[in-house]
């Protein structure tokens, strides 16, 4: 079972990781989210948990320096769904559509992975197949759509 690693942060701003006995910086904390550790961030004060408020901290370094994920737009879009009725609905869309990236970009790794250790072919020829049978079925959803009512084929 992989247990929770707690990090302190103390009135001066700063932030103790209790498993190694140290201090740790913010990109310290962004390394543990890349390595996906499980940690949790509370006030050593008050005990409260804050680990929300450090991620966002890190949302926003990366957003101020480099290329940013986010554009303005999309910030002003998301604004407008807190308070809203559907902000559980798209909370709970937004996570789920992130979770199937996820899971695509792992298969797709695999398969590449799966390339170069097999033959190339093999795979641009399964590709080309499946990518000929989506054509296929979008063509003949088509041509059922375009024929009128009363000439459709009965099912």
């Amino acid at each position: 079972m992989t247990t929770e690693r707690l990090i302190k942060k103390y009135p001066n701003r700063r932030l103790y990781d209790t498993e190694e006995s140290r201090y740790i910086t913010l990109a310290e904390v962004k390394e543990l989210v890349m390595h996906t550790v499980p940690f949790r961030v509370v006030d050593s004060q008050s005990e409260t948990d804050i680990t929300r408020a450090i991620l966002l901290q890190i949302i926003m370094e990366q957003e101020s320096s480099g290329n940013p994920l986010f554009t303005a737009t999309m910030l002003e879009r998301f604004i407008r769904f807190y308070g809203d009725t559907t902000q559980a609905a798209f909370t709970a869309f937004l996570d789920q559509s992130l979770d199937l990236f996820i899971k695509q970009q792992r298969m797709f790794t695999e398969q590449m992975q799966g390339i170069w250790s097999g033959n190339p072919m093999d795979f641009w020829m399964k590709l080309g197949q499946q990518n000929m049978g989506f054509w296929k079925d979008m063509e003949e959803a088509h041509r059922n759509s375009a024929q009128p009512v009363g000439d459709k084929p009965k099912s």
